[in-house]
């Protein structure tokens, strides 16, 4: 029987491990609050404390205290995606590929790819001052100069300069690869291999590329440069199952998705359109 053969652990952690190297954009992320998600629609309280101000100190004289105040924001975890598929008993006899692998690594792909729109539509999001507007970007020496200036940017908001990350389209990227700057820049770093989109490094930049980059209009795209402490992002596959299809004679399989993203720092994040024309 199918549920007897169906181990749901086995799935589940498989349909994981492919999301994973599937990711560009959630990749990016810091997921410090996934572990308190449980279920659609849970609300997790970000709560930060202000920052004390430094005075000067004058002997014998009274000193002045502060109350702290604190700021809160809300990860809300609303986005449920689903994906159902059945598998006749025939085409599972005459196939010679494992029918049930292929289909959960599609399912994986299919799913990476929803999340990694939807965490790419977040950089409209940044804060007004570190957006660069849209440039013209038609030769490799405006595409290197616009990394800078989102380095600058960064910079200017007293970003960390630990786990910096930009994301590119692959047309600007191809520029990059004309610059260099960037290619010996590039070689000169770690030969560790690269994951998940990353093409290499640049003025602190790890450089990923995804064709999931935003299409603003035309032939204008969103390139987005930041830290991983600038967006959260929480998943949960919350259930997987199989069994016996009551209308065809086959297997049914399917899974649930249950995610969110917030963007905690919009201070940590750059971002520009660039037009290839």
């Amino acid at each position: 029987m199918a549920i007897n053969r169906f181990v749901p652990i086995i799935w589940t952690s498989a349909l994981m491990s492919s999301l994973k190297k599937s990711l560009v954009y959630a990749d990016l992320c810091n997921t410090d609050y996934e572990g308190e998600i449980q279920s659609a629609g849970n609300t997790v309280k970000i709560t930060s404390i202000s920052r004390p101000t430094i005075n000067s100190y004058t002997r014998n004289s009274n000193i002045n205290y502060e109350e702290l105040t604190d700021a809160q924001r809300s990860l809300v975890v609303d986005q449920e995606k689903y994906w159902a598929v059945t598998v006749d008993d025939v085409d599972k006899a005459q196939a010679k590929a494992d029918v049930v692998s292929e289909a959960m690594s599609e399912a994986a792909y299919a799913l990476a790819d929803t999340i990694d729109q939807y965490i790419a539509a977040l950089y409209t999001q940044a804060q007004t001052a570190n957006r660069l507007g849209t440039v013209a970007v038609t030769n490799t020496d405006i595409a290197y100069t616009q990394i800078r200036l989102l380095k600058l940017r960064l910079d200017q908001a007293n970003v960390p300069q630990e786990g910096r990350w930009l994301v590119c389209p692959p047309w600007y990227h191809s520029l990059l690869l004309e610059n260099q700057k960037f290619v010996s820049y590039m070689n000169s770093q770690t030969t560790e291999p690269l994951y998940n989109g990353q093409v290499g490094r640049a003025l602190g930049f790890d450089i990923r590329v995804s064709n999931n980059a935003p299409l603003v209009t035309g032939d204008d795209y969103a390139v987005m440069a930041g830290t991983n402490r600038a967006i959260t992002f929480a998943r949960q596959l919350t259930k997987t199952e199989a069994g016996r299809s009551e209308q065809r004679i086959g297997d049914w399989m399917r899974g649930i998705a249950v995610y969110g993203s917030k963007v905690i720092r919009p201070e940590g994040i750059a971002t520009m359109v660039a037009s290839m024309t």
